[in-house]
C-alpha cells in the first residue's frame, strides 16, 4: 500500500502525533478501500492521544460528539477525524474513582452568607459508557489498546490499521481474509452488536451493494432477525446514512438489497406500502429507474443534490398523494403542499428529512409546469429563479424514463446554452454565480428650498 495514495493532511497528522510519541494508525474505511485498489472516500485516524491531547497538538481542531468523542481536524479543504483507541466497557471497566468524580467547583466563589440559600451540590460526570436496557449504546468513551479497538468496530473489513512508522497492514480479527473473499461479516456476536448500534444493518447493505460483496451467513440471519431495530436509531443519523446509500454510485442496487432485507420498509413504512399495491394496474418501478439514472450521473462526475435525490424517488408517491387531496376539493399548489407535509410528518419518527429539503421537493414538482410557458420573457425569468436547474434535472428524468417531452428537454437545453450566466448582464440564479443585486438603490432626498428672507419696507 503506497503512501501516494493518502491524503497528505492524513500523513501530517499521523507523523505529527507519531513526533509527540502517541501511537497513531490510518483506520477503517480507507485502508480497506486502499487495499482494493479503490479511491478513499475520507481517511480516518485511530490514536492512543485522548480527544483533549489531540487539540493540544493541532490549533485547526475541534472536539465533536457526545455519544462518541471525536477530533476533527480542519485543513483547507478537507476534515481529518481522529478517534482514541475505544474499549469493550466488559473489559475495560470504568475505575470506580473515575465513574464517581464530579466536577469541580470554582475555588473563587465567596461561602453563602448565613441565612442564604445551601451552594448547589457539585454535578456529576456523566457516564463514559451508557446503553439502554435492550443493549442500545448511547454514550461509549470508554479508552483502550488498538486491539480492544480493533474487536469494538463493526466489521472485519473496517477493523485493519496501516501503521505510518513501518508502513505494515495490521489485522487482529481476519480483516484481510474476508476482505480476500469478499465477504461483509460483523464483529462479535451478530444480534450484539447490531442491537448495540442499529445503524449497523443499514451499513452492512450500502458496503456490500458498493464493493460487490455478500453478507455473512450469521451476520444475514441476525439482519433479518432484529431488523425492526433500525427503528430505534436516530431519525437524523438515518438521513445522514440514506444519503451515503444512495449518493454512492450504487444506489439502485442498494436500494434492492434493502428490499430484500425489509430494511426498506423500517426506513420508509408509508412509501413501501404504496410500492406493494398497484396504479392503474402496473406496479410501481420508478424508483429503481430513477436510482439507474441517479448512479449514471454519479458515476459520469455529475453531482446529484439531495433535493433531486428525494425528489425523484418521492415524486411519483407525492403526486398520487396530491391528486387524493385535488379529489377532496383542494386546488392543485395547496394539494401539493399537503401531500409534502404530510410526508414529512410521516418520516420524522424513522429519516427525518428536513425541513428545506421538503420545500424543495415541493418547488421543484411544482415547477414542471412551469416548463410549458415559452412566449416572452418568461423562460428568462424562470432561468433565473432559484432551483431552476433542480427543476430541469426532474424534468430530464421523467422524459428519458417516459420518452415524452423530448422537444421540450431540447428547447430547454437550446435555450440554456444561448442565456449563459451573465449574458444579459446579471448572473442567473441557481446557479454557481452570484445571484443578481436587487436592492433598491437609495433615493436622494429632496431638500426644503430655503425661504427667502423677509425685506422690510420703509414709507
Amino acid at each position: 500500500m503506497s503512501r501516494a495514495s493518502i491524503s497528505r493532511n492524513a500523513v501530517r497528522v499521523l507523523y505529527r502525533l507519531k513526533e509527540a510519541g502517541y501511537r497513531s494508525y490510518l483506520v477503517g474505511g480507507g485502508v480497506r478501500d486502499l487495499l482494493l485498489g479503490r479511491e478513499p472516500k475520507d481517511f480516518d485516524i485511530a490514536t492512543d492521544a485522548t480527544p483533549r491531547d489531540v487539540k493540544k497538538l493541532f490549533r485547526n481542531c475541534r472536539l465533536i460528539g457526545r455519544r462518541f468523542r471525536l477530533a476533527h481536524i480542519h485543513f483547507h479543504d478537507e476534515i481529518i477525524e481522529v478517534a482514541t483507541f475505544r474499549s469493550s466497557a466488559m473489559e475495560a471497566p470504568e475505575p470506580e474513582e473515575a465513574a464517581q468524580e464530579v466536577l469541580p467547583v470554582p475555588e473563587a466563589l465567596p461561602a453563602p452568607a448565613e441565612g442564604a440559600a445551601e451552594a448547589v451540590a457539585p454535578r456529576p460526570r456523566p457516564p463514559r459508557m451508557l446503553k439502554t436496557e435492550d443493549g442500545m449504546i448511547l454514550r461509549d468513551n470508554v479508552f483502550g489498546t488498538p486491539e480492544d479497538d480493533a474487536v469494538r468496530r463493526d466489521f472485519t473489513v473496517n477493523a485493519l490499521f496501516y501503521n505510518i512508522a513501518d508502513f505494515s497492514v495490521i489485522d487482529y480479527i481476519g480483516g484481510i481474509d474476508d476482505l480476500q473473499r469478499g465477504l461483509i461479516r460483523l464483529i462479535g456476536d451478530p444480534v450484539t452488536r447490531f442491537t448495540e448500534d442499529p445503524v449497523r444493518m443499514v451499513r452492512a447493505v450500502r458496503f456490500t451493494a458498493m464493493l460487490g460483496f455478500t453478507i455473512e451467513e450469521q451476520t444475514e440471519r441476525a439482519l433479518i432477525e432484529v431488523r425492526d431495530k433500525v427503528a430505534l436509531a436516530s431519525p437524523s443519523r438515518l438521513y445522514e446514512e440514506t444519503l451515503k446509500l444512495f449518493l454512492l454510485g450504487a444506489g439502485e442496487k442498494t436500494y434492492q438489497l434493502l428490499r430484500k432485507y425489509g430494511l426498506f420498509g423500517v426506513l420508509f413504512p408509508h412509501l413501501n406500502d404504496w410500492l406493494g399495491a398497484e396504479s392503474d394496474g402496473f406496479p410501481h418501478t420508478r424508483i429503481g429507474k430513477a436510482l439507474e439514472w441517479v448512479d449514471a450521473c454519479i458515476q459520469a462526475g455529475r453531482e446529484v443534490p439531495p433535493t433531486v435525490l428525494f425528489s425523484l424517488i418521492l415524486g411519483q408517491y407525492l403526486g398520487e398523494q396530491a391528486g387524493k387531496h385535488q379529489a377532496g376539493g383542494a386546488s392543485a399548489l395547496p394539494a401539493l403542499e399537503l401531500a409534502v407535509a404530510g410526508l414529512l410528518s410521516e418520516q420524522s419518527k424513522r429519516v427525518l428529512i428536513p425541513r428545506k429539503i421538503g420545500i424543495a421537493i415541493r418547488d421543484i414538482l411544482w415547477n414542471q409546469h412551469r416548463f410549458e410557458k415559452r412566449q416572452g420573457r418568461h423562460p428568462l425569468y424562470f432561468l433565473r429563479r432559484p432551483g431552476f436547474f433542480e427543476a430541469f434535472e426532474y424534468l430530464r428524468f421523467t422524459s428519458e424514463m417516459s420518452g415524452e417531452r423530448r422537444d421540450l428537454v431540447a428547447w430547454w437545453q437550446d435555450f440554456i446554452k444561448s442565456h449563459p450566466p451573465g449574458s444579459d448582464g446579471e448572473q442567473a440564479e441557481g446557479t454557481s454565480g452570484r445571484p443578481p443585486d436587487r436592492t433598491p438603490r437609495k433615493r436622494r432626498r429632496k431638500r426644503r428650498p430655503r425661504s427667502k428672507p423677509e425685506t422690510k419696507t420703509t414709507t
